[in-house]
């Protein structure tokens, strides 16, 4: 089969390649939210409430960790193995957890599902980029980004009407189908060629470091606070270890010739920027899904759906506004398309300042719909210019250190945030934060956030001044002889 620029084989097609990649974005996105409102269930079920935490963190570990690796090997091995990997990771992982007969068992196939989209994100977006213009990838990228917005509604009622008129464990078992279609399409549709020369050699070295040294960071993170106090010995030991690993990975990765990980990549500005762009965005779009249920809750006294509603006006501002991301950077360029995106993101975080114990949902609402728009030109277009500046041997890794660059700041977004409000705050017996401080301490958490969003201007700023118009073809351009 000959090969093309990208790497996809001519029968390639690419209408039930996004289809398949929106089917795999599903699984993820989903059962990063379907389980929260079935957690108190299954913990009644299998007999280990301490445990629950574990049923979160678990997946929000292997798939952080895993990200830039799979990101790197897809580089390496070819995009297409690594997708069904993930894809299958999910599966085996979901048939665990629908027959999970302890809550240990069910942790161990959360730890699959997790590794399964540790592949999934990078690898589908990397594939995206493969088979789309310059001038198509912002759409696409907006659809997958749909998938997340309509998951984020739909996923914490399924798991409530599962848990409440069938079983938790069709929480799992749904997946099933998913991965049999994605899966299916990928092989039959998704023909990559035949890679020439020699295979560059796999870092075990620098993947095991890397792994571990994460791990612990993301571990302590999450947990920290929470398990165990922060300046607790098991904390600053974690830490401590956790550096020392990094360390150890990045003086390797400077001296091998061919890294797990390449740190030179982030070198570029058009790498590196984008890199630091991603980690802001973890921490704004975890401090506000965490906390602007708890104040429309804890504070206006509204219901879980009328709090859902609150927060799904971000998560329909970021499709809406990605999907015509394109438009502006193609006319702009992707500075100046960044910097207006952080801007918005800037006034919408902004004016979560004037929330108080008397606003308006709708308020709440329009507030992290002006966040969700400026996530749409922010996130997306930085991550094409990153992804458009690679070589297609290169791509993969680039995804994939971008999308662990979000997964470190949603941890350190919950971490930092959460430390605030517990400061400030007593504990309801459902485990939320309640009191009089509440308010007070929300308010310092929004005021962080603006913080954030002003550095993330400045970023923005930092941008390289180029113009897609400007690119290498050669960089640029997807498989010409792939159909639609």
């Amino acid at each position: 089969m000959p090969a093309s620029s990208s790497g996809v084989g001519l029968r390639s097609e690419r209408g039930p390649i996004l289809l398949a990649l929106m089917l795999s974005t599903a699984l993820v996105a989903l059962d990063a939210t379907i389980i929260a409102t079935a957690s108190s269930t299954i913990a009644r079920d299998l007999g280990s409430f301490a445990q629950v935490p574990w049923l979160f963190s678990a997946y929000l570990l292997a798939q952080a960790v895993s990200t830039p690796l799979f990101g790197r090997l897809a580089d390496l091995l070819g995009r297409k193995r690594l997708m069904l990997a993930g894809v299958g990771f999910f599966l085996v992982g979901s048939v665990l957890c629908g027959a999970a007969w302890s809550m240990p068992a069910l942790i161990v196939g959360r730890v699959l599902q997790g590794l399964g989209a540790g592949a999934v994100m990078p690898v589908s977006l990397t594939i995206a980029a493969d088979i789309y213009t310059l001038q198509e990838r912002a759409k696409t990228q907006g659809y997958l980004a749909s998938v997340w917005a309509i998951s984020s509604v739909v996923g914490p009622t399924l798991g409530g009407v599962f848990s409440q008129f069938l079983s938790w464990r069709w929480i799992f078992w749904i997946n099933l189908p998913l991965c049999f279609a994605a899966g299916a399409m990928l092989l039959l549709k998704y023909h990559e060629s035949a890679r020439e020369g020699d295979r560059e050699p796999i870092d075990y070295l620098g993947a095991a470091l890397l792994t571990g040294g994460s791990t612990l960071v993301l571990l302590g993170l999450l947990d920290g606070g929470t398990s165990w106090a922060w300046m607790s010995v098991p904390s600053v030991l974690i830490f401590v270890v956790a550096v020392l690993l990094l360390a150890a990975f990045a003086a390797h990765a400077l001296r091998t010739s061919h890294p797990i990980l390449n740190l030179r990549l982030l070198r570029r500005r058009v790498v590196g920027v984008p890199t630091a762009v991603s980690l802001l965005v973890g921490v704004i779009v975890l401090g506000l899904s965490t906390y602007v249920p708890i104040y429309a809750q804890g504070v206006l006294g509204l219901g879980p759906l009328i709090a859902g509603f609150a927060l799904a006006a971000m998560t329909v501002g970021w499709p809406l506004a990605a999907t015509n991301a394109g438009r502006v950077y193609l006319a702009l360029g992707f500075r100046y398309t960044a910097m207006i995106g952080s801007s918005f993101v800037l006034v919408g975080t902004a004016l979560t300042l004037l929330l108080g114990e008397r606003s308006s949902v709708f308020a709440v609402g329009a507030f992290t719909f002006v966040v969700g728009i400026g996530m749409g030109l922010t996130a997306v277009p930085t991550l094409i210019a990153s992804q458009s500046s690679a070589a297609f041997s290169e791509r993969g890794a680039v995804t994939g250190v971008n999308m662990f660059a979000r997964s470190l700041g949603s941890a350190v977004g919950v971490a930092v945030c959460g430390a605030i409000v517990n400061a400030l705050t007593t504990v309801s017996p459902d485990g939320t934060p309640a009191g009089p401080g509440l308010m007070s301490a929300l308010h310092i958490v929004f005021g962080l956030l603006v913080l954030i969003a002003a550095a993330l201007v400045v970023l923005a700023f930092l941008m390289p001044p180029d113009h897609p118009k400007h690119r290498a073809p050669q960089v640029e351009q997807p498989d010409e002889t792939a159909t639609v």
